[in-house]
């Protein structure tokens, strides 16, 4: 305890000294005084003067313990205050700093986010380059074509910074894969087509056979059938011959009336053959008339698939984009709740991007 101490009385405790006082063991000499003051004296119980004493000693101990118990309990308070005061100092001292040193290091960052944005671009060229080589269906090579003519005018020049070899190296793969594609379509398409061809001229030669072998069938029937009617017709001449030569005198009136019918019937027949002539010709000629018809169908039927398949091709590419699209909005959407999460836009940017191509384990983003 220090001389300065040592001569404070209780009187003397104020605002200014109570750092000095209330300390370990600060205390026990106002403790010592005031049990000196009432123990120096022993009062005479059995008079009413020395129990009053008794009383006014015991007063006296507890206007002390007062005297110095609330200037303590006032500089508790202040000590309990101090720690806010301090805490309110030292965070409105930090913001500003942190402030300070972002405000500090703001150029560096946006030349930094700049500079990844620039090389970000320029992977993401790369990337849509290489993305042109792969199909979700097997392309038309008609589609393909029109890929490799598209790619081919992507230019490859000093745009592309320190990427200009990547990106050239990126675009003569992927031109290869897509003319190898190419190649493979346009012989499989050129090849289905000739078995095309070659099943409707089949099917077309089929058909004229049963269609020739049905007019030659009705031709035969035709002349057989004539040539019967001709036999009937010599098998009853000759009849008629043998009864007018048994019965001369008798029919010699109807005679010329036998060979008048008779030539009459022979005109029929050869009438008849001649119209079954026609008719054979009349249905050749058209059973070849069905059989253009039929073949200007399956023509007519090969344009409408071949304009179906090119639809479908345009329809998928439609959901490809329509895909890229939803992804980048997913991905847009997961980095911005990120960046909510007061992680910076590029860090956020590279986490999503990580995730969607599968380089963190266990985690993946729903599409």
């Amino acid at each position: 305890m220090s001389a300065q101490q040592q001569v404070i009385t209780i009187d003397d405790i104020s605002a200014d000294n109570a750092p000095a006082i209330y300390v370990a063991g600060g205390l026990g000499q106002f403790f010592d005084a005031v049990k000196a003051e009432v123990t120096g004296e022993v009062p005479d119980l059995t008079t009413r003067k020395g129990r009053e004493r008794i009383a006014s000693l015991a007063a006296t101990v507890s206007k002390s313990k007062a005297a110095v118990e609330k200037p303590g309990r006032d500089y508790l308070r202040r000590l309990k205050e101090m720690p806010k005061v301090v805490e309110a100092e030292l965070r409105d001292f930090v913001t500003k700093m942190d402030n300070l040193r972002d405000t500090t290091r703001q150029p560096l960052t946006d030349w930094e986010e700049a500079e990844q944005s620039r090389k970000d671009a320029h992977v993401d060229g790369i990337q849509a380059i290489k993305d042109l080589a792969v199909f979700e269906a097997t392309p038309a090579a008609a589609h393909v074509a029109q890929v490799i003519t598209d790619l081919e005018l992507v230019e490859i020049n000093d745009s592309w910074e320190e990427f200009l070899a990547e990106a050239a190296q990126v675009k003569d793969q992927t031109l290869s894969k897509l003319r190898t594609l190419h190649a493979e379509r346009a012989k499989y398409e050129a090849e289905q087509a000739e078995l095309t061809r070659l099943r409707l001229e089949k099917e077309a030669r089929d058909k004229k056979d049963n269609e020739d072998r049905i007019a030659r069938e009705a031709a035969e029937q035709a002349t057989r059938e004539a040539e019967a009617r001709a036999q009937r017709d010599r098998d009853t001449e000759a009849q008629r011959v043998r009864d007018e030569q048994a019965a001369a005198e008798k029919r010699e009136n109807d005679l010329k009336f036998q060979a008048a019918e008779s030539e009459r019937r022979a005109e029929q027949a050869k009438r008849e053959q001649i119209e079954a002539e026609q008719r054979a010709e009349r249905e050749q000629a058209a059973a070849a008339e069905r059989q253009a018809a039929a073949v200007e169908q399956a023509r007519q039927d090969e344009i409408a698939r071949a304009n179906a398949a090119a639809d479908e091709i345009l329809r998928q590419q439609q959901e490809r984009q329509a895909d890229v699209a939803h992804k980048s909005k997913i991905l847009g959407e997961a980095k911005q709740a990120l960046i909510g999460m007061n992680i910076s836009e590029e860090l956020a940017k590279a986490i999503v991007l990580k995730i969607a191509r599968g380089e963190v384990p266990n985690v993946t983003i729903q599409f």
